[in-house]
């Protein structure tokens, strides 16, 4: 790409006709002005906006023969690949729900999601089929399963895929919908609980496209490179929607491979990769031998971004245009640093902008627990209103009516604003841990505990203290030999209040994660050998 030939967002948005806001159309404006542009690359099928559009086309009218209409759910249980973004788009088309799924969920895990979803269709690999049959059975769910296989998921070219998709259906038509009909169903880690599954529209799907083309002044000539899964929304609103929005080209892969990370990158040329803080945290602690200085990314986009990673991004990785931001499944891309600055190094930024709509295009506020708007500074909720909010959790109005109040949705996340606009993230109001009347934030200690040099990883819970409320439990992955406790108690009192220091300590060889590759906090907190092995500060002999 050329700096000096940018474009702004609206301009990029004016190279092609006007859209009806649901996916169907936005791609047909894009296959109408580049119809040979390259669109999407898995491994090494590589699709242009044509063969896109035919690819989804196919799929739709496979999904037809087996009864889909508008409105039907229609689950992807499988890994990245671009018969996901090629069934993502044969939903939409018909005005059907697309249910991206995990397929590394447990059963008991998946049958939640399942029953609660009902899909009528479920896309798999072979390999799968038997356990997803066995489970939908089980359920009572009348569903049908297809196979990835005979659609072309193992071929060496996009061309095949085509050819054996040709094979089994005709090209459907795109069915009439209303942008405000429901596109896709999120389902969220359910760190908390059960999953709960968001719902979005085609016109939150489109709109939150077109804001990443501005967020990251995305490019016609843009390369997306994802490795985070299309069950997230990163992937699938930022980087598939911001690719289709700016006419660009998504590079996607089915899993993260640090090691190989950037002669992969090199070698795709891509521009522009997405990312979360753990990807860019691993990234930054791997041996500088596996970088490669002829990669073509000029720009990341994620959060949060800490010091250190964006120190070592700039300085050693080459790449100067690191945007943090911060969205949820239910009210995605929310807010972000501004591209063209001012930058300010640890905030989720301002609200988002849109480059078709006049200010901007989400409004927060900071607030009590009574609803009260709290002074510049002082931490309180998050709350927000955006025109892409989520439509609903499917089959959950009652949970949907409790995440709002006086109209403004609330995020669960403490947070503070200063005197320019800037929010900073403090913690989820779930993972404060009451010390001894003090409220400590669960994130803050992760991060100076992770920041340590002989650490890879860390999370801090709060377990019951004698005391009647809580104490400090640091469960480290160590990057080699584990460092003392007193040297990590000497780093805690270097950089925090002697309060937050931890009282217990335990070292793993990994932390459990969701999908979205965050610390799963609960699975700790429930795990009934927590304390094996654990060293405690005050009493050492338990």
């Amino acid at each position: 790409m050329t700096e000096l030939a940018a474009l702004t967002a609206a301009e990029v948005l004016a190279r092609y006709p006007a859209h009806a806001d649901t996916l169907p159309s936005l791609v047909a404006s894009r296959v109408a002005i580049v119809p040979n542009a390259p669109a999407l690359r898995f491994g090494p099928r590589e699709y242009v906006y044509a063969e896109l559009a035919r690819g989804s086309a196919l799929i739709a009218g496979l999904l037809q023969k087996h009864g889909i209409e508008a409105g039907v759910p229609v689950a992807f249980v499988a890994t990245n690949s671009d018969l996901t973004v090629l069934s993502f788009l044969a939903c939409a088309q018909l005005g059907a729900m697309f249910v991206p799924m995990n397929v590394a969920l447990t059963d008991p895990e998946l049958s939640f999601v399942l029953g609660h979803s009902k899909p009528q269709v479920i896309f798999a690999r072979e390999r799968d089929l038997t356990r997803l049959g066995g489970l939908v059975t089980a359920l009572g769910i009348h569903a049908t399963l297809l196979a990835l296989e005979p659609m072309g998921v193992d071929s060496s070219a996009a061309t095949e895929v085509l050819v054996q998709l040709s094979a089994m259906s005709e090209e459907a038509g795109t069915a009439a919908i209303a942008a405000d009909s429901p596109l896709v169903v999120v389902y969220t880690s359910g760190t908390t609980g059960f999953p709960k599954g968001v719902v979005h529209s085609h016109r939150n799907f489109v709109w939150a496209a077109e804001a990443f083309v501005e967020r990251m002044q995305l490019q016609p000539d843009e390369r997306l490179l994802t490795v985070l899964p299309f069950f997230h929304i990163n992937a699938l609103f930022y980087s598939l929607g911001g690719a289709l929005a700016a006419g660009g080209k998504l590079i996607t892969a089915d899993s993260f491979s640090a090691s190989r990370f950037w002669d992969d990158a090199t070698a795709v040329g891509a521009t522009l990769f997405n990312t979360i803080a753990a990807v860019g945290g691993i990234l930054c602690k791997r041996p500088r031998a596996e970088y490669n200085p002829n990669h073509r990314i000029r720009k990341v986009y994620g959060g949060p971004i800490s010091p250190d990673v964006d120190a070592v991004f700039r300085a050693d990785f080459g790449i100067q245009n690191l945007i943090e931001g911060y969205g949820m499944s239910e009210i995605p891309g929310a807010c972000n640093n501004p591209y063209f600055g001012p930058h300010k190094l640890g905030s989720m930024g301002k609200p988002a902008r849109h480059p078709r709509i006049a200010g901007t295009f989400a409004e927060m506020r900071v607030e009590d627990d009574a609803g009260n708007v709290v002074p510049t500074g002082v931490v309180g909720e998050l709350v927000v209103k955006t025109p892409i909010l989520f439509k609903g959790y499917l089959h959950d109005p009652e949970q949907t009516a409790n995440s709002f109040r006086n109209g403004w949705f609330l995020t669960g996340d403490l947070v503070r604003e200063d005197e320019d606009g800037y929010f900073y993230f403090i913690a989820r109001k779930k993972d404060i841990i009451r010390v001894r009347g003090e409220n400590v934030a669960g994130a803050e200690l992760d991060r100076v505990l992770g920041n340590h040099p002989a650490i890879a990883e860390a999370a801090t819970i709060g377990v019951p203290s004698a005391l009647g409320e809580e104490d400090i439990f640091a469960v480290l992955v160590a990057r080699n030999l584990p460092p003392s406790i007193s040297d990590l108690t000497a780093w805690c009192t270097q950089h925090l209040a002697a309060i937050k220091c931890p009282r217990y300590w335990r070292f793993v060889d990994e932390l459990p994660h969701t999908p979205s590759y965050r610390v799963a906090k609960h699975r700790l907190k429930s795990d009934p050998n927590l304390f094996a092995g654990a060293y405690d500060a005050k009493n050492s002999e338990r």
